[in-house]
């Protein structure tokens, strides 16, 4: 064997490969004219229906709102005036106004908080049962959530009612408690609590729905490894449950707070259509001044400000479904 062939080889680098390309400079699939406009034909139909729904009358909101519109207007009588910012400058110089506000804000907190905190308790309760129990549970809240306002409005002033209610016989089976003969709505606060009630117990059907969902995404392996650390069970909701939860509770309150500022047929049906001066929420409130005093113009501008607030929690919500987006 000669000394060539005991020879170790050399080792070659490998060649050096050129970096990429940037991505701008990458060749592009070629896509056949028209694709782009593929998805907006599409989309047509649906954008047409809400221009129809939603765009005049809309509009006819806002140029309401700057006219002196009453019944003289309404029947042809006198033709509309337009008066300016004068509808909006009466609306927000008139302090019973911002009472409403500030009702319908301490309304909607409420029926939201109330909402989220009996959501999450159920949905944490249907994670820990199984069975036959599991599927009561869901055909009862199922049911309440496909229950027309008008008849839970019904069944709500039949339980609180004040010589026949069922909560005032069962309050009154209480040692030293005598209910029977009392009258729930002689009182706002006591009134639109009972309200507040029927507005949590057709919303937290689609909280508990959707909260259960999200708790299956919840890692089983980090929920484990919480308790191996020490953690109890408020340590593992706290500091497991909750952030992956995080999203979906922040978008369950948003959309909560739009419903919940724009509630008006519990308040009105409750109220046998004439809801008394503690009883008007915002909704309820342009409702009667636009067809209660006949003042149309007046009444737009209540609810032009009213969609105002809420495109402001929606702003909110957009943003919040952005972000997700982007983690996604």
């Amino acid at each position: 064997m000669s000394a060539a062939d005991t020879t170790t080889p050399a080792k070659v680098p490998p060649p050096r490969q050129a970096p990429p390309p940037p991505a701008d400079e990458l060749p592009r699939p070629n896509r056949p004219s028209g694709a782009a406009a593929v998805p907006w034909l599409l989309l047509a139909p649906c954008l047409l229906i809400l221009a129809l729904v939603m765009g005049y009358p809309l509009a006819r909101l806002v140029t309401l709102s700057f006219q002196k519109f009453g019944q003289s207007q309404l029947w042809g009588f006198q033709p509309a005036e337009s008066v300016g910012f004068d509808n909006f400058v009466k609306v927000l110089g008139d302090g019973e106004f911002w009472t409403v506000v500030v009702r319908t804000i301490v309304f909607a907190a409420g029926a939201v908080v109330l909402t989220m905190v009996v959501g999450m308790a159920i949905a944490l309760l249907l994670q820990r049962v199984s069975g036959w129990l599991k599927v009561l549970i869901t055909v009862v809240l199922v049911a309440s959530w496909g229950m027309p306002v008008i008849v839970a409005t019904t069944v709500f002033k039949w339980l609180f009612d004040s010589d026949y209610g069922v909560f005032n016989a069962l309050l009154s089976k209480l040692p030293g408690v005598e209910m029977i003969g009392h009258n729930w709505f002689a009182s706002g606060p006591e009134g639109l609590a009972v309200i507040m009630l029927l507005v949590v117990w057709g919303a937290v059907p689609f909280v508990v729905i959707t909260l259960s969902a999200g708790l299956t995404q919840v890692p089983k392996e980090l929920e484990e490894a919480a308790r191996l650390d020490g953690a109890g069970a408020w340590g593992v909701f706290r500091y497991v449950t909750l952030p992956v939860l995080k999203p979906i509770i922040v978008m369950l309150t948003t959309l909560s707070v739009i419903w919940d500022m724009g509630v008006f047929p519990q308040v009105f049906v409750m109220r046998n259509g004439h809801p008394e001066p503690e009883f008007q929420v915002l909704n309820t409130y342009s409702y009667d001044r636009a067809f209660v005093v006949n003042d149309y113009a007046q009444g737009s501008a209540i609810a032009l400000i009213t969609v105002l607030l809420l495109l402001g929690v929606v702003a909110v919500y957009m943003r919040q479904m952005l972000k997700i987006g982007e983690v996604e």
